[in-house]
């Protein structure tokens, strides 16, 4: 087989290479951009945002805002990941279609994302409305990606003893999802919940205080007066804004996200209980509660038993199709296929139209750009590589370690690295090539939480009972860790990989472009051209620095990390 073919052929079991599905995907996500920024003509010129208060007695309504943007982009990222990852590795025909469009989406950074939501919705929807939904979509594109991973991950690594039973006592679709698959991804997806949380945050000064030339869509927020202080050099403001983040956050973990770990405890595979088992104060005062007691009777009880009622139906068995039905669903089919051909075709012509508008010298540019962000990428993933497999294994395999660092690490990863970047920059500004150093640390800032969350997840899902196996045989050191750690964590680790290669290729926009007190600090790359042209309202530089970035992202997540992740489907499942 030629390396073109190896390269550009139809996808296999392992799901590695360019495909159709790649391609068409790649197209209508261009096609998306183009008309989306289309959109901007039919936007007025100048738009006037609010005025952010930096008063600290403001600090708390804005946080309330800022919640309620992220909860209801967690909630949609939630259905939409578990949705999502279900059709996805459930068949190979939708295999096909939807991974290669995650791969894509993920790859789409959240500034070219922004104008496109943003100014459709103005196009259509009263200004506020538009951009308090513009401001969730964004935060969602920086919690779903994740989150997707891994219940994709969890679906296609479930034990075969597991789907075996399920299908002996003839499970219905609703009963193996609720018994068998949901628990299984619970862990990683707690995990993932928690780092999906710290992107939001760290994006959210992207979505609260977006300008797009003259056009201002500021939305009062806590994200907002964070961005506010670090543009104006109000470092007063700026560590008010932090201390309530934080604060936030530690709430966050005693009354969210220690109890939910603590719960899903129970759905871990092995045959023995664990020494010491994580716990929650907060869980175990809920458990003794009369209140929520009464609440578990009478609603929530009743609801998961009319869902049970609605859903636990053996599917029913269809004998054939009609021959007539069959002709009808084939025409419909050919006609969508001919209109989304159409579609494609006009599209695809005005955006290579307005590619076309690009001198030459500018792609010269974006392809320096892309090789450098490239070159800082592989850094920040390299470095978040060394540190988070060692510290995760600790965290996650001592149950009395992470209950006093697991908080730690939250608050750590959900400080948004842009909050604190300006200090690190002015810091590193007169070190020879300093701006470089500070585009690399903000973006292994924003990227090793995705590798640490998920090693994590993985060391505290090893099995009691293998461990114990590994004390008799007395493996200790190297050996241990090459024939029970690494093997059990490496199918979180390939997950962790491609989010947190995704996250480094996204928060390079806010890495290599920076202002701070009325000054600028650029580097050349990728990101920084997308930011710019955002900036300045440069739509086609904007449209060919994000595809050429889209292309990049693909074929790495195509040709590294999927033929990675088909080894951990095949050789590291948790087969006992």
């Amino acid at each position: 087989m030629t390396l073109r073919q190896r390269i550009f052929r139809l996808p296999s079991r392992d799901g590695a290479g360019f495909s159709l599905g790649d391609v068409v995907v790649i197209l209508l996500v261009a096609i998306v951009l183009y008309f989306g920024l289309q959109l901007a003509l039919g936007t007025p010129d100048a738009i006037e945002g609010p005025e952010i208060n930096l008063d600290p007695a403001a600090v708390p309504f804005y946080a309330l805002l800022s919640i309620g943007r992220m909860l209801a982009a967690y909630a949609l990222s939630l259905i939409f990941s578990i949705a999502y990852g279900y059709l996805a590795a459930r068949g190979k025909s939708t295999e096909r279609w939807l991974m290669p469009a995650l791969d894509i989406l993920q790859s789409v950074p959240i500034l070219s994302f922004l104008p496109v939501v943003l100014l459709s919705f103005t196009a259509i929807l009263p200004e506020d409305l538009a951009v308090e939904l513009a401001a969730v979509i964004l935060i969602f594109t920086s919690q779903a990606w994740n989150l997707t991973f891994s219940f994709y991950q969890s679906m296609r690594t479930i034990p075969t003893e597991y789907l075996e039973a399920a299908g002996v006592f003839r499970f219905s679709r609703w009963l193996r999802f609720k018994q068998v698959e949901l628990p299984f991804a619970a862990m990683g997806l707690i995990w993932n919940s928690v780092m999906s949380w710290a992107g939001g945050w760290f994006f959210l000064m992207a979505a609260e205080m977006f300008t797009l030339g003259d056009r201002d869509f500021r939305l009062p927020g806590l994200g907002a007066y964070l961005q506010t202080a670090a543009i104006e050099g109000d470092t007063q403001a700026l560590l008010v804004g932090i201390v309530t983040l934080i604060i936030i956050i530690v709430l966050l973990d005693q009354l969210v996200w220690q109890p939910l770990l603590a719960w899903a405890a129970r759905f871990k595979v092995s045959q023995v209980s664990d020494d010491n088992p994580p716990t929650s104060w907060f869980l175990d005062s809920l458990r003794r509660s009369r209140l929520a007691i009464f609440f578990d009777a009478r609603i929530f009880r009743p609801i998961s038993l009319w869902l049970d009622r609605r859903l636990n139906r053996p599917p029913a068995y269809i004998a054939g199709i009609e021959p007539e039905a069959e002709r009808k669903r084939s025409v419909l089919g050919w006609l969508v296929l001919l209109l989304l051909a159409l579609l494609i075709g006009y599209g695809l012509m005005r955006a290579v139209g307005l590619l076309a508008t690009l001198p030459l010298a500018m792609w010269g540019q974006i392809a320096v750009g892309a090789l450098a962000t490239l070159l800082r990428v592989t850094i920040a993933v390299l470095i978040a590589l060394a540190w988070t497999i060692p510290v995760g294994v600790f965290i996650g395999t001592n149950a009395r370690v992470a209950s006093i660092l697991q908080p730690v690490v939250q608050i750590a990863a959900s400080i948004p690295a842009t909050a604190l970047f300006p200090i690190l920059l002015i810091g590193l500004l007169g070190v020879p090539g300093g701006a470089n150093i500070a585009a690399v640390l903000l973006m292994l800032l924003g990227t090793q939480w995705y590798l640490l969350f998920n090693v994590i997840a993985g060391a505290s899902a090893i099995p009691q009972d293998l461990q114990y196996t590994s004390d008799l045989l007395l493996l200790k050191g190297w050996r241990r860790w090459k024939t029970l750690i690494l093997p059990s964590l490496f199918p979180y680790i390939v997950t962790g990989l491609i989010t947190a290669s995704g996250g480094a290729w996204n928060a390079s926009i806010v890495a290599e472009y920076t202002r701070f007190g009325g000054e600028v600090s650029q580097v050349t790359g990728l990101g920084a051209q997308i930011t710019s042209a955002t900036a300045s309202g440069d739509f086609a530089l904007l449209l060919a620095a994000t595809l050429t970035m889209i292309v990049l992202v693909v074929a790495i997540n195509r040709l590294v990390w999927r033929r990675m992740f088909s080894m951990a489907e095949n050789r590291f499942r948790m087969d006992q």
